[in-house]
């Protein structure tokens, strides 16, 4: 396995990072076809979505910096075993505001 950012993250691989995308987008390209979207629709999301992915992999790696920065290991004892709530939601705060604006701006050009 071919690591992603050692230094900051030794768990995270790119083979990780490729299959968590096309997950990721296999996902979203059955939710849209289920949901009926016409193909120009189920294009955007699909790009909305896989820009979401990419910065979601960027936030999970930002907040392991400010671990590491910080000299801590886990960012919270709420959830034993998992790093701490701020582990839980790293990728949802960088992803999710990156997503909605997708969304809106498709709205509008669409």
């Amino acid at each position: 396995k071919r690591k992603l950012a050692p230094s900051i993250s030794p768990g995270k691989t790119w083979e990780g990072v490729i299959g968590g995308l096309l997950l990721s987008l296999l996902l979203v390209y059955i939710w849209s076809v289920m949901a009926g979207m016409p193909q120009a629709e189920q294009l955007s999301f699909i790009i909305i979505a896989m820009i979401a992915v990419m910065v979601s992999i960027y936030g999970d790696l930002l907040e392991s910096v400010f671990k590491r920065v910080s000299g801590i290991k886990d960012s919270g004892q709420l959830l034993p075993g998992h790093g701490g709530i701020m582990d839980r939601l790293d990728s949802i705060t960088a992803a999710g505001p990156i997503f909605m604006a997708g969304y809106l701006i498709k709205e509008l050009l669409l």
